[in-house]
């Protein structure tokens, strides 16, 4: 009998990533923009292409699971994996909650995103005390974990978000690529190269010197998880993560699969 797969749904405030996996891996993942005024119908049409261009029928799937920071879309996600895939849809930390000892202030203040990503960074990498998850995302998120305890971290700006924000305030500013070739900062010549080693080697220097001063705060020994959009290009020129996985979210749905079957959910 076939393996079942199952589709995955991370719910974020600029993209929503739509993986297919197995229980044993992850598969393959899309990209698509976050809109808050898409509609059930026309996001289950998008699922319906993604398994269209992966391959996968609807009778091999075992059941979606979701995280998501935009509570808008989470019933409309509801609808369209019932009506067009069949299937129902579980979000974690909202259906069911994850097996970390949640030592927030106020537990339900903490995004699921953050949760997610700090549990697959546990499962992943057992082996030190502690962990810091590093989301290079649309906000950029430092996530401190002990033992079998999320501690809590820190949110910060995002790497896109403040150089849109950034041109968007400035008339001549140009579009950067928010890429280089360049392991060392250059003393910028013209506008584009300025911001583009700006704003990476900025939060590269960022990353390095939070992990530093949080590092003085965990138990050891400690490793680092870089994650997001943008970990592959500030983990490629900073010197404080140990791991760069961009789908640590997709991989913390994948692995709590378990969980789920195990509450008959699917």
């Amino acid at each position: 009998m076939a393996e079942k797969k199952h589709v995955l749904l991370e719910i974020g405030n600029t993209n929503i990533k739509i993986g297919i996996c197995t229980e044993a891996r992850l598969l393959c993942a899309y990209a698509l923009p976050t809109d808050t005024g898409i509609t059930a119908d026309l996001l289950g049409l998008r699922l319906l292409d993604v398994l269209r261009h992966s391959r996968v029928g609807l009778q091999e799937l075992g059941g979606c699971v979701a995280s998501s920071v935009v509570p808008a879309i989470n019933p409309l996600a509801r609808q369209a994996c019932r009506r067009f895939l069949g299937q129902p849809v579980c979000f974690l930390a909202e259906d069911v909650d994850l097996p970390l000892e949640n030592r927030y202030q106020n537990p339900r203040e903490v995004g699921a995103d953050r949760l997610v990503a700090s549990y697959a960074a546990r499962l992943l990498y057992p082996e030190p005390v502690s962990l810091i998850s590093v989301d290079l995302g649309t906000a950029t998120t430092f996530d401190c974990i002990s033992g079998n305890a999320y501690l809590g971290g820190l949110i910060c700006p995002g790497l896109l978000s403040s150089a849109r924000n950034l041109a968007a305030r400035t008339a001549k500013l140009p579009q950067i690529s928010l890429e280089l070739d360049e392991s060392e900062p250059l003393i910028g010549v013209n506008t584009a190269t300025s911001l583009n080693h700006g704003f990476i080697f900025g939060f590269a220097a960022m990353s390095e010197g939070l992990v530093a001063r949080l590092g003085k705060l965990l138990p050891q020994p400690l490793e680092v998880v870089a994650t997001g959009g943008f970990s592959t290009t500030v983990a490629r020129v900073a010197d404080c993560f140990d791991h760069v996985r961009p789908d640590l979210l997709l991989d913390g749905l994948r692995l709590s699969l378990p969980l789920l079957s195990g509450k008959g959910r699917y």
